[in-house]
This record gives structure tokens, C-alpha cells and sequence, in this order.
């Protein structure tokens, strides 16, 4: 993609109602959203931008967020957020949201920050496709399925709040099995290393992302872990 496209939709990002952008730090007075200091929405997504009382579910690394436009496609009582870093990849689904799915929205930041942004028992529900595994071991802790990624999940997820792992990688499946088995806080509901063997756990895992699409053009099996939060 040249870099005037990318500069383009950035720019039309902006404009998009649909679409939250914050800086990469807070200031004193909190977060700037588009250039305004603006935290607002933290614990009140549902009454200020959707507008109802339905249950919250996060896509994280939500790329072009195809996750997201299908999940809210499907399910038009239930609101959803993509959240990623990258707005040139958030466009193409906040586009079509914008003009076709009232109960879409998109957040744009380092999911590090993510905290910063959903209040306690603000959230249902996060399903994660494939994300980067950071197959380095000096890396784990970047993986969203890591320990540090579940002490922010647990700053937001509802007790009982589901988290769904969908990934080609086998090491990010053995390594979020062994989280989850290691995490008092965690039960583990399914798991499968490869969905596609027999019929499928939800008719959700039938949405297939550019990714996965291409994984399996390279004859990868896709991976599924669905788990819950105790506490």
C-alpha cells in the first residue's frame, strides 16, 4: 500500500464516527482522542456510542476486523469493538460498519493500553484472531494470551466472560493451553487443534479472515481455545 493511501484513509479515519483514535500516552488530563483530551467513554460504551444496554464484546487485533463486521452481522443485538494499532487495516471494516453495522465500532491503540479504555465488568467478551504469536520466548509476554495480557482481561471481563483463541500457530496453542492450566482464574471449556476435523464447536469459527484463508491455502490446521474467567 503507497503511502498516500495510507495517508488517506488515516485521515478519513478521523472522520469516522465509528472510530476512536488516542494518542500512545496519556497526558495529566487523560487521553487525546483526535487531538481532545477525551477519556469519556471508559465504562460507558454502551449508552453513549451504541446507545443500548447489550452485551460488549472486543475483538483484539482485530486487523481488518472482518471478525468484528461478521460477529455484528450476526448477532444485531450485541455491540462490538475491533481494537488494533494499525488504521490503515481498521479502515476497510470501519467503512463497511460505518454504513451498514450500527453496532460496530472500532478502537485504535496498543492493546497494552487497553485498561485505560473499558472500566470493570464493562465487557462480555474478546475474541482474539490470529494475532502475532512472537514465536521468541524473550517475546511471550506480548502474546495476548499471556499471563500479563489475563491480569488486564480481568480489569474488564465480567465473571464468566468467555475468551476465544482462533490461530494457525501450534506454539501460541500449546502456550495459551498451558496458561490456562497454570491460571486459577481460568477454566478451560474447549479445545481443538484443528477445528475443520469434525463439525464445528460454534458456527461463529465459520467466519473465515484474510489470514485464515491464506493458512489454510497452506494447508495449516486452525486451532481453537475457548475459555472462561472465574474470578
Amino acid at each position: 500500500m503507497s503511502r498516500r493511501n495510507k495517508l488517506e484513509k488515516f485521515a478519513d479515519l478521523l472522520s469516522f464516527s465509528n472510530v476512536y483514535e488516542y494518542s500512545e500516552k496519556p497526558r495529566e488530563d487523560g487521553w487525546l482522542y483526535n487531538g481532545v483530551s477525551n477519556s469519556i467513554l471508559k465504562g460507558v460504551w454502551k449508552n453513549q456510542h451504541f446507545e443500548n444496554n447489550h452485551p460488549l464484546i472486543l475483538e483484539l487485533a482485530c486487523g481488518r476486523g472482518e471478525y468484528t463486521c461478521a460477529l455484528s452481522e450476526k448477532y444485531p443485538k450485541l455491540n462490538f469493538i475491533g481494537v488494533d494499532v494499525k488504521g490503515a487495516r481498521i479502515w476497510k471494516g470501519a467503512k463497511y460498519a460505518l454504513e451498514h453495522l450500527p453496532n460496530a465500532a472500532f478502537l485504535r491503540i496498543r492493546i497494552e493500553h487497553i485498561i485505560h479504555f473499558f472500566s470493570s465488568n464493562e465487557v462480555d467478551e474478546i475474541w482474539i484472531t490470529f494475532p502475532d504469536p512472537f514465536l521468541k520466548d524473550k517475546k511471550s509476554n506480548r502474546r495476548l494470551t499471556s499471563p500479563q495480557f489475563i491480569e488486564r482481561y480481568k480489569c474488564f471481563l465480567k465473571t464468566d466472560g468467555i475468551i476465544h483463541l482462533k490461530t494457525d500457530d501450534d506454539q501460541l496453542y500449546e502456550y495459551t493451553l498451558e496458561v490456562i492450566e497454570n491460571a486459577p482464574e481460568l477454566e478451560l471449556i474447549y479445545q481443538s487443534n484443528d477445528i475443520y476435523k469434525k463439525e464445528l464447536y460454534t458456527s461463529d469459527l465459520e467466519i473465515k479472515t484474510y489470514y485464515e484463508k491464506k493458512h489454510l491455502a497452506d494447508g495449516k490446521k486452525i486451532k481453537y481455545i475457548r475459555s472462561r474467567i472465574l474470578s
